[in-house]
């Protein structure tokens, strides 16, 4: 057997999330019915870096999966694309040592989050990007705030209360807010992410983008270890997992 190691982009939009759900339709489900098609063999599925929710997008999600196949690496690509839905593409396919693990080998992860300035969102972007309708959030100060997340921190506060792994503690390595055009793109990029870690990170500093919050409560918020301070999750739609990082 040898481990191929393959980086998939999706569109979220019309998937129950990334992880396999019985009956339900899944970017994992799809996957591995492709994988298990070419391999004419039902045992065969595949391994993610980690899971995306319903509505979430991803550019470089990263998995791995085990093949008797010879194929050249490359033409894995074409073999899954394929048989793969429209809204799942494979980018690239390499064999790595079997001792890859798209999760546990992974040393970091980078996600964008994208808010649209148009005064009337176009429906083609309805689905990947947040409309900020009539706010229009001061930029500077969600920077502020932003440099008070960066760092290592307990951040119970910023992630769902069905988190199931009891250590919060995360590092954030790097989280910056550019605009590009008529959007508003948060990148961050940490060693790891909890469960809606990022969208609620993206909802607070909206927060303080608006007036709701400012810059000094960010870290009372990260102290208080209490999820009910840092407001509203952002939604799903507006959020993309752009990549995998191994050492």
């Amino acid at each position: 057997m040898k481990r191929v190691k393959a980086t998939v982009a999706y569109d979220g939009t019309n998937f129950a999330g990334y992880q396999f759900q019985p009956g339900i339709r899944t970017v994992q489900s799809e996957i591995d019915k492709a994988l298990v098609k070419v391999h004419k063999d039902k045992s065969i599925y595949s391994v993610a870096s980690g899971r995306t929710d319903a509505g979430v997008h991803a550019n470089g999600q990263v998995i791995h999966f085990d093949t008797p196949l010879s194929l050249p690496a490359d033409r894995w690509i074409m073999a899954l694309n394929v048989l793969l839905p429209k809204d799942i593409r494979v980018v690239g396919a390499e064999y790595v040592d079997e001792s890859f693990h798209a999760r546990y080998s992974a040393t970091g992860k980078t996600y964008i989050f994208k808010w649209s300035y148009s005064e009337v969102q176009s429906p083609f972007e309805r689905n990947y990007a947040v409309h900020l309708g009539r706010w229009r959030p001061d930029v500077q100060l969600m920077r502020e705030a932003a440099e008070q997340i960066i760092g290592t921190h307990d951040f119970t506060s910023f992630c769902s209360s069905k988190t199931a792994t009891s250590n919060k503690v995360r590092t954030v390595r790097q989280l910056t807010l550019e605009k590009q055009g008529h959007l508003l793109i948060m990148t961050i990029e940490g060693d790891g992410f909890l469960y809606n870690m990022v969208r609620t990170i993206a909802g607070m500093l909206l927060a303080v983008g608006i007036g709701w919050n400012t810059p000094a409560d960010i870290q009372k918020i990260l102290e208080s270890c209490d999820r009910k301070k840092a407001g509203k999750t952002a939604p799903a739609h507006g959020l993309y997992l752009d990549s995998v990082t191994y050492d």
